[in-house]
């Protein structure tokens, strides 16, 4: 056993460095010269050698790597030039706003589309399956930013349902003490409900849309495992035996596949962890995906690993979790 958790905390550890090994390159292979955002295109060649110095970058690349992976580990990001402020702290200020969405947005993938996937396969060939088939490409197909835009032009500027742009309305804007960075549990630990309330109305429609990329997958996944299942010699004689459908379905066809779908679950919430650039440009959510952007446009590299690092270190996280929850549920793994 104890060899076991000594070779899960390894391969964390190995597949951790060689992310940063990835980050790492990214940051020299990109044509962009972090020297030359810090000082400026007009700074004299002596300004431009001394950042150049004071950076690091006049060391062999082999002890760059070192101070780079030296300093990761010491929680030291390097500085942020769009903000001034440590990288580390930029993005523990803004991980919190895109976990939340994406949360959110997972939940609802998770409610909707199971449910969806499993009465597509049970129902193969109906209106009913032609239906959530649609509705599964459509979230393939649709572009998120014009899903975005829509969103907004129709339930926010004509019906008035959601609130916009942003995480809360300015007349809220600094009444709840960051304790998590959540702002939902922030609001709530003050008490603040009319806070909650707004936060909730600014989250519900980029959540949704999330949501809906999520559940289009998890939906298509889903139904793909329980046909799969449903042509199995056990769900055949559970049927020829007289146990009901509903039984036959979900107790017989459904259990078998919860593990796979826990892969595909924890994949789909990191990939909305990763992938909600567009949505959080149109909806101007301070989160990480917000800035990672930011960074790109003013060349942050900083600011740009740093983002990409944390991104890795979810999918990273998110997998092993994964890992953990198929052996406890699947004893075979064991």
């Amino acid at each position: 056993m104890a060899a076991e958790a000594g070779w899960f905390f390894a391969t964390i550890f190995l597949t951790f460095l060689g992310l940063l090994a990835i980050t790492f390159m990214i940051g020299r292979v990109v044509p962009i010269d972090p020297v030359l955002a810090a000082v400026g295109d007009r700074a004299s060649a002596a300004t431009y050698e001394a950042a150049r110095q004071a950076m690091g970058l006049d060391l062999p690349v082999w002890r760059q790597f070192l101070n780079y992976v030296w300093g990761v580990f010491n929680g030291d990001l390097g500085t942020s030039i769009s903000t001034g402020r440590p990288v580390a702290a930029d993005l523990a200020r803004v991980f919190p706003a895109t976990l939340e969405m994406a949360t959110i947005g997972i939940i609802i993938g998770v409610v909707l589309g199971v449910p969806m996937g499993v009465i597509a396969a049970s129902r193969q060939g109906s209106l009913v399956d032609q239906a959530i088939r649609v509705v599964g490409l459509l979230g393939y197909s649709i572009p998120a930013f014009w899903l975005g835009l829509v969103g907004l032009a129709l339930f926010y500027a004509q019906l008035r349902w959601v609130g916009g742009p942003g995480r809360l309305g300015i007349f809220f804007e600094g009444t709840v003490p960051p304790v998590t960075g959540l702002l939902l549990i922030d609001s709530l630990i003050a008490g603040n409900f009319g806070a909650m309330r707004n936060a909730f109305w600014h989250l519900v429609l980029p959540a949704s849309i999330l949501g809906f990329f999520s559940l289009a997958y998890i939906a298509r996944m889903t139904r793909s495992f329980m046909l799969d299942q449903l042509s199995q010699e056990f769900v055949t004689t559970a049927r020829v035996k007289g146990v009901p459908e509903r039984m036959v379905i979900w107790r017989h066809a459904f259990r078998p596949i919860r593990i796979q779908l826990i892969t595909v679950i924890g994949l789909s919430y990191a990939g909305l962890l990763e992938g909600s650039v567009m949505i959080e440009t149109v909806f101007s959510w301070p989160g990480i995906g917000n800035y990672l952007t930011t960074g790109l446009f003013n060349a942050d590299m900083n600011a740009v690993l740093g983002a990409t690092l944390v991104i890795g270190s979810v999918f990273i996280f998110i997998n092993k979790i994964s890992d953990v929850l198929y052996r406890v549920l699947d004893p075979r793994a064991r």
